[in-house]
């Protein structure tokens, strides 16, 4: 009979040499993939959260232009703000939704008849539904807006609250400018 050979499993030195560098690569593509992970982590933090924020509307306030419940993108840092363009900022100790229907400088006055007059002439708000009533408040009409003062009123004018209310709103009290909206009904 023949008496088994024992196989030599010894490693070759080759065979070693292959091994730690398999290893080596491996932890580098580790720490590649964690540092490129925490550069994306980093990078969504940054746009969506200092220069995009998303924000869910707070009410039924801007119906039926936008419901509660739907999600806002906001872009925090507009250059310039322009009539119509619809905000979110701090009002009434509350973050708020809004339309500026005037700007820094505009006279603003809301008549006996429930009209939105700015600077003399009656505003034509085509998308807007409702009257524009004066509130039971301390702004008194007709109102100057000074540097850096923005009138915003909501698109439900008969009942919502906005700077009929609490009066016009700082320009460091807007968050920024709404750029698109996602409907949540179908969510």
């Amino acid at each position: 009979m023949r008496k088994k050979q024992k196989k030599d499993i010894s490693v070759s030195p080759e065979r070693s040499i292959k091994r730690k560098r398999r290893k080596a690569l491996d932890r580098r593509d580790l720490q590649s993939f964690l540092v490129r992970l925490v550069g994306l982590v980093l990078f969504i933090f940054l746009l969506f959260y200092v220069i995009f924020r998303i924000i869910p509307v707070p009410n039924d306030d801007m119906r039926p232009t936008l419901r509660a419940r739907d999600l806002q993108l906001v872009y925090r840092y507009p250059t310039e703000l322009w009539n119509n363009d619809v905000v979110v900022y701090e009002g009434g100790a509350r973050t708020r939704t809004g339309r500026i229907v005037a700007r820094p400088g505009d006279t603003v006055e809301i008549t006996e008849d429930d009209q939105l007059m700015v600077n003399g002439s009656v505003v034509s708000e085509g998308d807007i539904y409702f009257s524009t009533p004066a509130y039971d408040s301390d702004v008194t009409y007709p109102l100057t807006l000074g540097e850096n003062e923005y009138f915003i009123l909501s698109d439900y004018r008969e009942g919502a609250k906005d700077s009929r209310q609490f009066g016009p709103v700082q320009r460091n009290q807007i968050i920024g400018k709404v750029l698109t909206v996602l409907r949540r009904s179908g969510l």
